[in-house]
């Protein structure tokens, strides 16, 4: 699946891997954002 998806990218290996490094970041974001609250209330905490 990441070779298929470096194979995609446009640029150089330099430019693939500032996207590559964007897209992560950009997943990590919705995770945070959007994901994990909503599943939070599932996961409390008793301390």
């Amino acid at each position: 699946m990441y070779g298929w998806i470096w194979r995609h990218l446009p640029g150089n290996a330099g430019v693939r891997a500032l996207i590559s490094i964007v897209l992560v970041l950009a997943i990590v974001y919705v995770l945070f954002q959007y994901v994990f609250p909503g599943r939070s209330r599932c996961f409390r905490s008793t301390m």
